[in-house]
């Protein structure tokens, strides 16, 4: 009895306390195991019902980038199937991965359709089947001007579905062609429809699989999956079911539990350590699943590059904020813009512009530590602070304008910018979208004001604002009509002779009410609104004119980067040419410094193929960028036009000198040199005592009519024939003197002094 009381305690409790406590142990880990995998797969399916959600919603707002267009109302309407297949077909299956695209005209007849080639491509008639009762109901909204579902981010109706393209799942969505500006008036249910199409099979769930980890993501139609697959149906609006997706859940459960039953099996030591290690491995996989869905939402509410907050996590504190906020409280939105970003990203390229972005976000967030900072676009942020006063506010953003106003170093190279701040005030609970535009109004007005400064909203501004919008449409109409804008020109003299050589064209806006509207004002305007290659193509065939009836005498153009970048560019300039029989080399096109070093293939390409032809280039007003003398030194110029900004102090030694050094470089490197801004004879005689090849400058003349620039000629070319007998053509030093420039930009087109 003792012996088997001993046999007992040592052996048989212990036995059986061990295997209770481990069938205890065993039974909670199967339990845990198989919650944390149905919890798991739970997640999966509500992730794959969001990512089908957000895909059929996300090709509608992709379709937006083409179809909210005034551009593309112009062109569907003309039915340009050039530019539809350039903007509406490929660009969209190149951008977006959209499989498929159709324009429907107001009858409903095919404009343009794209079907991206494959093996499994649909026919014609399958695409109609499917987008054709979409249409139908989306045209009958149009006509009776139902805007549901419109809002701040969804910008026109469309109707959207899940259906079956010939034997293929897809997406198809249907969005009206409207106008972005509202320039373009269309009667209610007349537009052009837009529609777009992706598949749903095919590589499609294995990159949807790729990008969100699911294992064996594919698409069936039948269901009924066995245990080891999970699955989604994919539900048409009318019910109709088109499919599933299928996939191997995460089990983060059972992979656990396979790595604790051969340690449960040694011993019940073994199953408290695997236990412990099995809770500890559970611990880790949540904490690194919940480290990695942070991580997710940091990516969505964050900026990349700066890791500031983006623009959906900005509109959406502001909004919450001002929601919360006490009716005597104020809550400021700043926005702040970089001056001279863009010149920067075209000097020394886009991967000093990254570092330059994000030592300005430095700067900003230890200035401001405790506002909330946020990048919403290349070189655009914006900060929102709270309980502040007008005063405030105003030293806030002067202290940005002065911060960033600082020299930045970056990789050995000083970089100087600045910033433009525009400042608005929100007092209780503010309509934020209110407040974010009154902000952006300040923005526009501390540009207007010659940025680098700031300016805080004030009611005044939204006159401002709504006087520009007139003007922009005021520009287009008179580009529209073609009676507004005028070319004048300023003759180009040799610098040793008193006898013009060529001319510079200047634009001129002459408004009906406003009167004689500055270039600086209208040609950056034109820029901004997409107008600039009317006005260039305007001058360039003015020019062009005036050389076919003057042929002793060469003109030019001034091409914005703007226009030089266009691939159309170089057709446009030369059929001007030969449309009128003129020899490219009277031509002489002017691009800026920061333009020429810029580096853009584009634009490369399309000086190399202008060059090419005859076409002459020149770097105008020289001096005034980033570039050394080195750096000039490898781009591929005709001639250096110099600033009027060094001629005004000509006689300072310093300013001297400079003039002296771009002369004698221009003169190494076998290029022409044109001096801007003459004024006195004294600059004159300083120039031409240097050996600069031309003048220019109100000295010798102002910007004249084209009848005055023939008088001009003809009364040259008499005085040449009475004083010698034999006419002969007005020439410089050698052949490159006999161009110039034609201005089609805001600096060019002013007259130089």
């Amino acid at each position: 009895m003792t012996w088997q009381s001993q046999w007992l305690l040592k052996w048989f409790v212990p036995t059986f306390t061990s295997i209770l406590v481990g069938g205890v142990l065993l039974g909670t880990i199967f339990w845990s195991a198989a919650q944390v995998d149905e919890v798991a797969a739970l997640r999966q399916k509500d992730l794959v019902t969001l990512i089908v959600s957000q895909i059929q919603s996300g090709v509608a707002h992709d379709q937006e980038s083409v179809t909210v267009w005034d551009d593309a109302v112009i062109k569907t309407r003309e039915r340009d199937l050039d530019w539809m297949e350039t903007n509406l077909g490929q660009w969209m299956n190149t951008y977006f991965g959209h499989d498929a695209a159709v324009v429907l005209s107001v009858e409903g007849s095919l404009i343009y359709q794209f079907i991206a080639e494959s093996d499994s491509a649909p026919s014609s008639e399958d695409v109609l089947e499917a987008y054709l009762p979409l249409a139908k109901r989306l045209r009958q909204r149009l006509a009776i001007g139902d805007e549901d579902g419109v809002s701040d981010r969804v910008l026109s109706i469309g109707e959207s579905d899940l259906t079956y393209v010939g034997s293929r799942p897809a997406v198809v969505s249907v969005k009206p062609i409207t106008s972005d500006t509202g320039e373009i008036k269309q009667r209610a249910g007349e537009e052009n429809l837009h529609v777009a199409l992706r598949f749903l099979d095919g590589d499609f769930p294995r990159t949807i699989g790729d990008e969100y980890q699911f294992a064996e993501l594919q698409f069936t139609i039948g269901g009924s999956p066995d245990k080891e697959h999970s699955q989604v149906a994919l539900i048409s609006k009318s019910g109709q079911g088109i499919g599933y997706f299928n996939w191997h859940p995460f089990q983060p459960g059972a992979r656990v539990l396979r790595a604790t039953l051969p340690v449960i099996g040694v011993s019940v030591l073994g199953i408290f350590i695997a236990a412990s290690f099995a809770g500890h491995a559970i611990w880790r996989r949540s904490v690194r699943l919940d480290s990695n869905r942070q991580e997710f939402r940091h990516l969505a509410l964050h900026d990349s590059l700066t890791g500031l907050a983006n623009r959906a996590y900005f509109n959406s504190e502001l909004a919450d904020r001002l929601e919360r906020v006490l009716p005597e409280e104020a809550l400021s939105v700043l926005f702040i813009d970089l001056d001279r970003f863009k010149a920067v990203n075209d000097t020394f390229g886009h991967p000093v512009g990254d570092k330059l972005i994000c030592l300005v976000a430095q700067r900003m967030s230890v200035l401001l530590p405790d506002s909330l900072i946020a990048r919403i676009g290349g070189d655009e942020f914006t900060i929102l602070i709270e309980g502040t006063c007008s005063e405030e506010v105003g030293g806030i953003a002067d202290s940005i304008v002065k911060c960033l106003r600082e020299p930045f170093s970056i990789d050995g190279v000083q970089v100087s910018i600045g910033a433009s701040v525009g400042a608005a005030i929100g007092q209780g609970k503010a309509d934020p979208i209110e407040l974010t535009r009154q902000a952006d109004i300040a923005l526009y007005h501390a540009k207007s004001a010659g940025r680098n400064t700031y300016a805080l909203f004030g009611d005044h501004m939204d006159e401002l604002l709504r006087t520009r919008r007139k003007l922009e449409h005021d520009l287009r109409e008179a580009l529209t009509t073609g009676t507004q804008i005028e070319v004048f020109y300023q003759p180009i003299y040799c610098g040793d002779s008193s006898e013009p050589c060529s001319l510079e064209a200047l634009s001129r806006w002459n408004h009906p009410q406003l009167g004689s509207i500055s270039p600086d004002v209208f040609i950056p305007l034109a820029e901004e609104i997409g107008v600039i290659h009317m006005i260039g193509a305007f001058v360039i065939e003015d020019a062009c004119s005036l050389i076919a009836d003057l042929p002793s005498i060469g003109v030019a153009v001034n091409a914005s980067a703007v226009e030089i970048g266009s691939p159309g560019y170089p057709l446009r300039v030369l059929s001007t040419l030969a449309k009128r029989g003129i020899e490219p080399a009277r031509l002489e096109i002017e691009i800026t410094e920061s333009l020429a070093i810029s580096g853009e293939e584009q634009t490369e390409r399309n000086i190399a193929m202008l060059r090419a032809a005859g076409v002459r280039f020149a770097i105008d007003d020289f001096g005034t960028g980033y570039s050394s003398f080195s750096r000039v030194q490898s781009v591929t110029v005709d001639r250096l036009k110099i600033d009027k900004s060094f001629i005004r102090a000509i006689h300072d030694g310093r300013s001297r000198a400079l003039v002296e050094a771009i002369i004698n470089m221009a003169r190494a490197q076998g290029l022409n040199t044109t001096a801007e801004g003459v004024e006195t004879e004294e600059q004159r005689d300083a120039l031409k005592s240097l050996g600069c090849d031309n003048v220019q400058g109100f000295l010798m003349s102002r910007p004249i009519t084209r009848g005055e620039v023939m008088s001009l000629m003809v009364a040259q070319e008499d005085k040449i024939d009475r004083a010698s007998g034999v006419r002969q053509l007005p020439s410089g030093p050698n052949e490159r003197d006999a161009e110039a420039n034609v201005s089609s930009r805001g600096q060019s087109a002013a007259p130089t002094g």
